[in-house]
């Protein structure tokens, strides 16, 4: 009965929010309190609910605070000149940045956190796709697909996990996988090269993408129109905001403190040295109040579902049932079996869930079939560039609102992309004899 409501709880939810039938605000709240309610959980569910969103607290404010501080360097016009120089590098062409994207998101994804490669590639990036007309939507997928290829290195979180689950050596899942991480790099870049085409000719057929216009986004960015925009530039305090948004970041890398503390701080900080006027203050929280409400609460309402998912038993449930469902016949190809599982697995439930609870049952079943733990372990981080599409990871929260699009819209716009990450870091395992094809 559990195993139903489970997987009926995670149908109606996306049903609801793919079709636009409920906002992803609404539908994390309502849907698992109702099926929390049909399951006889109803004397629990407020503590529940209480657990999942402390779990989520910390998620929620280093995130208000974020948006708030790139808001501050983007309104300053911190990244105007990267931007001016950029146009010149591009020559007005969509290709070219959206290529220029995908490298830039691969780069940072190096530290292997993906909130800071969002908003150093949001941050970078938005501006000039801004000036030149073309769909946040590919800035958002182009840099998610990048943070999930990446999101294999060792200390992005999915390897350590898989290695600590089975009690192996990092090395041993990720240096072997090196090959297929590349191939998995080579497809973003052709992606970001088709999207970008797509946005070339799309801007051709509007008349707004051409040699011509990078002269004129060149003369609005050295003599801009004085305008509401314009008035909250601060070029003089270009470099120490400059100074202040490097020293935050390397204060991020180091784990000087936690992050929500370190955004705090840095806000406070760059409202006080661009904006020091209570009134100057007050307009500025005003223009992006609606932003970081958006995303903070959808933080909030995601801890509500993960709450009552996890206080309930239903992703035990569910790990149990998938498990159950895998015929024996099926046995020697237990390892192509995870790789395909890891893609929904990951989607709707956790990562910790996944490679600590499901993951060691699989593995487990693999050893009957000669199929190494390390081998399972790899295997299972196929699914990363679509795990970070699922609504219960909290740094896609900061992307969509960075970027400033519908998160439904972009789990639309990116699914397929995310996917053929998945299928060519699957492919190429298999290729490279890394993932076994049969036991």
């Amino acid at each position: 009965m559990l195993t139903l409501l489970a997987y009926g709880m995670v149908v109606v939810f996306m049903t609801l929010i793919m079709t636009k039938k409920l906002s992803p605000l609404t539908a994390l709240i309502l849907v698992p309190v109702a099926f929390g309610i049909a399951g006889g959980f109803a004397p629990q569910l407020g503590e529940m609910m209480v657990a999942g969103i402390a779990k989520l607290a910390p998620t929620g404010v280093m995130l208000m605070f974020a948006i708030l501080y790139f808001a501050i360097m983007l309104d300053a016009g911190l990244f105007e000149p990267f931007v001016q120089r950029l146009i010149v590098l591009v020559h007005g062409d969509p290709m070219k940045v959206v290529v220029g994207t995908a490298v830039l998101a691969l780069l940072v994804s190096l530290d292997g956190d993906g909130s800071t490669t969002y908003m150093i590639t949001t941050a970078a990036m938005l501006p000039l796709f801004r000036r030149l007309g073309m769909r946040p939507l590919v800035l958002a997928c182009v840099t998610m697909m990048a943070s999930g290829v990446m999101n294999t290195l060792p200390w992005g979180g999915p390897t350590a996990r898989a290695a600590s689950a089975l009690s192996i050596d990092v090395s041993t899942v990720f240096v072997p996988m090196i090959p297929a991480i590349v191939a998995g790099v080579c497809w973003v870049l052709y992606a970001s090269y088709r999207l970008g085409l797509s946005e070339r000719r799309r801007l051709a057929a509007m008349g707004a993408s051409s040699t011509a216009n990078t002269q004129v986004l060149l003369e609005e960015l050295a003599n801009p129109d004085i305008s509401e925009d314009t008035l909250h530039r601060r070029p003089d305090r270009l470099l120490v905001n400059a100074v202040l948004t490097v020293a935050l970041l390397v204060a991020l890398i180091a784990a000087v403190l936690p992050l929500p503390v370190l955004f705090m701080i840095g806000f406070a900080v760059a409202l006080l040295l661009n904006y020091p006027t209570i009134d100057e203050q007050k307009a500025l929280l005003s223009r992006h109040a609606g932003n970081v409400l958006a995303v903070v609460g959808l933080i909030f309402a995601a801890g509500i579902f993960t709450g009552i998912l996890s206080g309930t038993k239903m992703v035990d449930a569910m790990a149990d049932s998938v498990i159950q469902l895998v015929p024996p016949v099926l046995g020697p190809y237990l390892a192509i079996v995870t790789g395909v599982l890891s893609i929904p697995f990951t989607f709707f439930i956790s990562n910790d869930a996944f490679y600590f609870g499901v993951l060691p049952i699989l593995a487990k079943a693999g050893q009957a079939y000669g199929i190494s733990a390390a081998e399972m372990a790899r295997a299972a981080l196929i699914g990363q560039p679509v795990h970070l599409l699922s609504p219960l990871v909290p740094s896609t929260f900061l992307l969509v609102g960075l970027v400033g699009v519908d998160f439904d819209d972009h789990q639309r716009y990116t699914l397929k992309w995310a996917l053929g990450s998945a299928a060519v870091l699957l492919l190429a395992g298999l290729v490279t004899l890394v993932i076994p094809l049969r036991g």
